[in-house]
């Protein structure tokens, strides 16, 4: 039994590994999480619908215990109602939205708060001592570092500032997310814990 995890960046790719790392603990036996990569926004939500089909027309589709949609929520090329004027209201609005276009069961759609990179600020341990020492205090809730300076403009900035370089969302981000302890984000995430409290709902089902 297995997720299938569509996400449109690079760095999004590793999440199956890091994602498997708080699932697999909790369950009796162990869940694939197969990553689809889109080529940024405009492919995610143009292919979005006819590619969850594809998956779930293939032969072994039984496997498959529900397709997860995953993007930022900071960048989403998309235009929102005026009633969505809150963080809160924009996920529930976009949310609904691609649900909506893939209109199937075994679709579900998550964003991540601000940016999957606020993941990674909530376990400052996992940088090294000169970058981990600039952060600031608001770091400390992951999920508030948000559209004026979102978490990878801002690592990006304090990367140039200690190491001369630039933050890349790829090597950095990828090497970053292997030393990720899920259960820290767990903590301090609340969309990033209702998500797995979804998936791991989901995976506790497919194994009964």
């Amino acid at each position: 039994m297995k997720f299938i995890l569509f996400v449109e960046g690079e760095t999004e790719r590793s999440l199956s590994k890091f994602l498997k790392k708080w699932l697999d603990p909790q369950l009796t036996s162990k869940i694939g999480i197969q990553t689809v990569k889109f080529y940024g926004f405009g492919e995610f939500i143009k292919d979005l619908k006819r590619r969850a089909e594809l998956h779930l027309r293939e032969d072994r589709s039984e496997e498959i215990i529900a397709i997860i949609g995953l993007l930022d929520i900071y960048g989403l090329d998309i235009q929102f109602p005026d009633s969505a004027n809150t963080v809160k209201k924009k996920i529930e609005w976009a949310t609904a939205h691609f649900e909506n276009i893939v209109s199937n069961e075994k679709f579900m759609m998550f964003f991540a708060v601000h940016e999957t990179e606020a993941w990674l600020l909530s376990e400052p341990r996992i940088f090294q001592k000169d970058i981990r020492n600039e952060f600031p205090v608001k770091f400390s809730n992951p999920e508030s570092v948000n559209f004026n300076e979102p978490p990878s403009v801002q690592l990006d900035r304090i990367y140039r500032k200690h190491l001369n370089q630039k933050y890349r969302k790829v090597l950095d981000g990828s090497t970053l997310f292997e030393r990720l302890d899920p259960n820290v984000v767990y903590q301090k995430c609340p969309n990033f814990k209702r998500m797995m409290d979804t998936l791991l709902d989901l995976a506790k089902k497919a194994e009964n």
